[in-house]
């Protein structure tokens, strides 16, 4: 038995953040179907392409999905996704505000047809608000939360992340926490709700740490001024090979460790005297230090220290380092063509009802046929959607 099997899920979301969440569900067995428009198709359908034209993107955020392609500005196809909805009690979707209410499939008109509807909306700037309706991207929501005005040094450029921290981070994750918890409150009320996540609100939620010192007591985050963001000797160094290590050693046992490796124990009563200077000091000992020698041989030195220094890896390297490979994250999955692909494995390990990543994210409508003939259509009836466009 997997942990959400009972749940079903009409996703109609794309990019990131509704299909990075509705992907998590599927895995742990929720049966999601995505409803996806066959004149604008998702745009991560063609990102990044591998040699046969699929998108290895598209196959790992959409695997353990079935799709239905439906024309929304149809209404036979409006029709077809408010019978799902008597079946697919959750749904999630991702337009801008109002959207939905334009084609007849918001909230308000879904639950009256199914009082137990749960209604997840992930939007960048949330239901309500001045800025409900205004466009944005992941830059944008870390850069208004605050976030990106105190993350790096001072006097340096705002770090661009690798992947899209407040796509995932703030839409994704709160969307699973939401629906899970809507789930709950169903088992408790027998109603549905509407969840309203906002990728910047979730964004700004998540500085509690430094932020809370600005709310409290007006103490304002800024760059270098925290342990975290370059005011202290937390940082990544240099080694001899031009590569870098990440050294983390806060805490006073893992500092002392650290200081002990370098030979620089010298520095322990410096710091513990404090001062403006001592960190610039620190971090300049431990800066020639470590750029005395390639990134492999300090992996063999700190490998037998427990001194939260390790080094920054490619994503090549992540594959192949021991981490990865002993938490199973890398998954071999069949593809349809009889072949496999290996894929990210999803991160939560239940004991008792593991996750299960089955079938890779397949071509756009391919079980809409299946999805209409178990709505109890005829086939003359799904030959006239096909031909009138409505489902492709």
């Amino acid at each position: 038995m997997r942990a959400l099997e009972n749940l079903k899920i009409l996703d109609f979301t794309t990019l990131v953040p509704g299909p990075f969440a509705t992907m998590m569900l599927a895995d742990m067995g929720a049966e999601v179907l995505r409803v996806e428009s066959p004149t604008r198709p998702d745009m991560v359908r063609g990102m990044p392409p591998l040699a046969d034209g699929t998108s290895s993107a598209h196959a790992v955020l959409n695997r353990n999905k079935r799709s239905i392609a439906l024309d929304l500005k149809k209404p036979e196809a409006v029709d077809i996704a408010r019978q799902l909805v008597m079946e697919y009690d959750i749904v999630i979707e991702q337009f801008r505000p109002g959207v939905m209410a334009r084609l007849g499939l918001d909230y308000a008109t879904l639950a009256a047809i199914n009082p137990r509807l749960i209604y997840c909306s992930v939007t960048g700037y949330g239901q309500t608000g001045p800025y409900r309706d205004r466009a944005g991207h992941d830059n944008n929501y870390l850069s208004i939360s605050g976030l990106n005005g105190y993350s790096g040094r001072s006097g340096e450029r705002t770090p661009i992340m690798g992947m899209p921290v407040a796509d995932i981070a703030g839409g994704s994750l709160h969307a699973v926490v939401g629906i899970l918890a809507a789930v709950n409150q169903r088992h408790i009320s027998g109603e549905g709700q509407h969840i309203d996540i906002s990728m910047t609100d979730a964004m700004f939620s998540l500085n509690a740490l430094f932020g809370s010192g600005y709310l409290a007591a007006g103490i304002e985050p800024k760059p270098s001024s925290t342990n975290l963001n370059g005011g202290s000797f937390y940082d990544y160094y240099a080694t001899s090979d031009g590569r870098f290590l990440s050294v983390g050693s806060l805490e006073p046992q893992f500092f002392m460790a650290l200081c002990k490796t370098l030979a620089i124990e010298d520095m322990l009563p410096v710091v513990a005297a404090g001062g403006a200077d001592s960190q610039t000091l620190l971090r300049e000992r431990i800066a020639a230090v470590i750029a005395t020698k390639t990134l492999a041989e300090w992996q063999v030195i700190f490998q037998q220290q427990d001194a939260c220094v390790e080094p920054v890896l490619t994503f090549a390297e992540a594959c192949a380092f021991q981490e990865a490979a002993g938490r199973e994250m890398i998954i071999e999955l069949q593809t349809g063509d009889g072949g496999t692909q290996r894929q990210i494995a999803g991160a939560v390990k239940l004991s008792k009802s593991p996750a299960v990543a089955g079938a890779i994210g397949g071509p756009m409508g391919e079980h809409s046929r299946d999805v209409l003939t178990a709505l109890g259509l005829s086939d003359e009836a799904i030959a006239a959607l096909y031909s009138s466009g409505a489902v492709a």
